[in-house]
């Protein structure tokens, strides 16, 4: 099957498994970690423009590789994945913060002062979650 032209149309719909809701081991829905829904959070963008702003950082991301890789080859955006993915891998505790000042360096990103980082501190969080649930649904124990 060729799939060359079902790209063009898909870059822009939303997986299905996104607009699903978690559901515990009763099929009842896990307000305890997925919190409250709402309707409104289930819909299709409103703005034509909200999908491409939500996809920003991977097309760009995806434009950086690509001329990397026509100016030092094949090597370079190689390196870079593999340097991202060790950096993601080093995190703290599922219920402490983790800043991943790594890779923020790794990716520039150090040095700009975005919205996340004024509003975003993790001593003002509403949500706290319990250590040892959140340790056992990260190991699949539960």
């Amino acid at each position: 099957m060729n799939t060359r032209g079902l790209r063009s149309q898909q870059k822009d719909s939303i997986p299905v498994s996104e607009l699903s809701s978690h559901t515990g081991a009763y099929g009842i829905q896990d307000t305890l970690r997925t919190g409250f829904t709402s309707v409104k959070s289930e819909l299709l963008p409103c703005h034509p423009l909200e999908l491409s702003e939500k996809n920003f950082q991977a097309n760009e991301e995806k434009l950086n590789f690509s001329t990397l890789r026509n100016i030092q080859g094949i090597h370079a955006p190689l390196k870079l994945q593999m340097e991202y993915k060790a950096v993601k891998q080093v995190q703290r505790l599922p219920f402490l913060q983790s800043s991943n000042i790594a890779l923020d360096t790794l990716k520039g990103n150090d040095e700009c002062i975005g919205f996340e980082d004024i509003l975003n501190d993790p001593s003002q969080s509403e949500i706290m979650g319990e250590p040892h649930m959140m340790l056992e649904h990260s190991l699949g124990l539960w």
